[in-house]
């Protein structure tokens, strides 16, 4: 999950640096499209072992959710500043965690809770909600939160019977035919600095995607939630050092805030490991 964060902010970055001029849909259109091509091998895969048709709907259904908030996140990221975005965002893990307990049965202990609502906290330090008046970028990346939450969550259901390359690869698959036709209908022809920062958008989203199965795969959805709060830091810093966007008190403080609840997550769980799968002394003895 980590690994994750660094890698879509590494996507945070490009898309902000392309700005407004490309159409939202067509760039969010072009990157699913030439992730596609790079992860078509695990497509092939499917020939000689095809999903079956419940599999199938699955995967288009979360294809068509996931193409329309990644269709309004390119929106917000050209609009507002990178902190801001990935601040807003930080309601999709509250949504992951409920949706999570309620649709996945996963347990809510109290620290896996407390780490979750110490990071909203944490953003909303950060975004200081009612002082600013709200404009269409945030609008459009409140609208995302849920989305991105929908397809998590069924994305951590299909890791108990799908390969994690071949759910990315029918993400990538399903998210193009989503955005195809709004892309032909705002089409302006790209330019090759452009294409090429959003091949760059392509791998580095990619591989996140890859990384984020992984770890949906490894461990309880409501675990690696906390962790996705790190993303802020990163986002933060990039959009002070490359972007020029200022760092306040606030943003430390969020950002402190965030950190220390990962950090407690991590330990709690990491503990609650040792306890579970470390024998008893009489056992050892055996």
């Amino acid at each position: 999950m980590i690994l994750t964060g660094v890698l879509f902010v590494c996507v945070t970055g490009i898309v902000r640096h392309l700005g407004s001029a490309l159409p939202a849909v067509e760039a969010a259109f072009l990157r699913y499209l030439i992730g596609l091509v790079m992860i078509s091998p695990a497509l092939l895969r499917l020939i000689h072992h095809k999903p079956s048709a419940a599999n199938m709907k699955f995967y288009a259904f979360r294809g068509i959710v996931h193409g329309f908030a990644v269709m309004l996140w390119f929106y917000a990221m050209a609009r507002i500043p990178i902190a801001e975005v990935t601040a807003i965002g930080y309601v999709a893990p509250i949504f992951v965690t409920l949706g999570a307990a309620f649709f996945l049965r996963e347990k809510m202990h109290a620290r896996r809770i407390l780490g979750v609502v110490a990071g909203f906290i944490g953003a909303l330090v950060i975004l200081r909600p009612g002082f600013e008046a709200i404009n269409l970028g945030q609008l459009a990346q409140l609208a995302a939160a849920p989305l991105f939450a929908t397809s998590f969550i069924m994305a951590k259901k299909m890791t108990d019977k799908s390969d994690p390359a071949v759910i990315v690869a029918m993400l990538s698959l399903f998210c193009t035919l989503t955005l195809l036709p709004g892309a032909i209908l705002q089409w302006r022809a790209p330019s090759v600095d452009e294409i090429f920062w959003l091949t760059l958008t392509a791998f580095f989203a990619t591989v996140g995607h890859y990384t984020i199965t992984q770890a949906f795969k490894a461990a309880p959805i409501t675990v690696t939630q906390p962790f996705a709060f790190l993303q802020l830091v990163w986002a933060a810093a990039l959009g002070m050092a490359v972007f020029n966007e200022p760092l306040d008190a606030y943003v430390l403080l969020g950002g402190g805030i965030i950190v220390a609840a990962a950090t407690y997550i991590s330990h709690r769980e990491a503990v609650a490991a040792r306890k579970q799968y470390t024998p008893p002394a009489a056992a050892t003895k055996v």
